[in-house]
């Protein structure tokens, strides 16, 4: 029976939070290396990212596409798959959508505006299905795969910004998007949009699938052990394959809201490695949706206040890099942190 664990365990937000207050000390470190106090600096990290509506508003904006990566990677890791392909996925999602803002324009925004997300969504699902397909028929590895969909990714969206879809001006960018097609602006002047609704109902969805369906049951099924799911009649290739393709549909999304709610069009290279970066979402959030959205949160709040960091003192902004990296190091390190936490219970 596969364990019906529905939400975190005291265990399991313990982990992550000290995995957070080891990597934010190890952090100070470099701080007081290039001169600055440590206090000074995380003060102004976190006024910048929560100290006002307006701020709060930015940090949530620069989360919102990361919810989606990191649901896109935590999703297909529940099947025993690592989607590194997330980067990829939403590239192909993005330029969908964009294509559709761009050339359905006087379309009513009630067909318009479902119609670009859906299909930037189907263009994830459909560019994640190759290398799910493969590793469900073929055995082929899905890093491997993903990784190479990744720069295929890159490359097409290149052509096709800077030639069929050029929108004529001396930048590689589309034309704009019809306002029927534009994600509303929730609070201006910040760049915070419809995409955080979609993000939540994308949490709401993915949890409703894994846990209250028998789809999500199989899929649970075939990650924590493939061979006894297949014993217990479970088709393991048709669960890879559609674990892949939500994964795909979930990681378009961000490229589609960063079109549609950020930019308004689509634009080069415009990601700051949200597929990647998803993937340190999904492992600081225990690949559950509710984890996921704390851990993005946390993420976007290091992007919006490590920038002011960087503008108002004297601490590089490639720090917060740093401080992510050893957020990733302490996660992957469960063991260590989990004995740390042992020892502290026992004092």
């Amino acid at each position: 029976m596969v364990a019906q664990q529905t939400s975190l365990t005291r265990r399991d937000v313990l982990v992550p939070v000290l995995s957070v207050v080891l990597a934010l000390l190890a952090g100070s470190v470099f701080i007081l290396i290039v001169g600055e106090n440590p206090v000074t600096a995380y003060g102004v990290l976190f006024r910048e990212s929560f100290g006002s509506v307006r701020n709060i508003a930015a940090t949530l904006q620069r989360a919102t596409p990361l919810v989606f990566t990191g649901l896109a990677v935590a999703f297909a890791f529940r099947c025993g798959l690592f989607n590194i392909g997330a980067e990829g996925q939403l590239y192909v999602g993005a330029m969908v959508a964009a294509i559709i803002g761009v050339s359905l324009a006087g379309l009513p925004r009630l067909i318009h505006l479902p119609l670009a997300v859906v299909a930037g969504m189907l263009a994830g699902g459909v560019w994640a299905f190759v290398p799910g397909i493969l590793k469900a028929k073929l055995g082929v590895h899905e890093v491997i795969n993903t990784i190479m969909m990744n720069f295929i990714a890159y490359f097409l969206t290149d052509y096709l910004v800077t030639g069929p879809f050029h929108g004529g001006r001396w930048a590689p960018e589309t034309d704009r998007i019809a306002d029927s097609a534009a994600l509303a602006r929730l609070f201006p002047p910040t760049r915070l949009n419809g995409g955080i609704i979609l993000a939540l109902g994308a949490i709401a969805v993915i949890y409703v699938i894994l846990w209250k369906t028998k789809v999500g049951y199989e899929i649970r099924a075939v990650g924590l052990n493939a061979t006894a799911a297949e014993y217990g009649g479970i088709s393991v290739s048709r669960n890879m394959v559609l674990a892949m393709v939500v994964s795909g549909a979930c990681a378009s999304l961000a490229g589609v809201e960063q079109v549609l709610g950020v930019h308004g069009r689509f634009i080069q290279r415009f990601s700051p490695d949200l597929g990647f970066v998803g993937i340190a979402v999904a492992l600081l959030g225990k690949n559950h949706p509710v984890g996921v959205l704390l851990a993005a949160i946390l993420f976007g709040a290091l992007r919006t206040g490590g920038a002011a960091m960087d503008r108002l003192t004297d601490v590089p902004r490639e720090l917060i890099v740093i401080i992510q990296a050893m957020i990733i190091m302490f996660v992957a390190a469960e063991e260590l942190t989990r004995s740390l936490l042992g020892r502290r219970r026992s004092l």
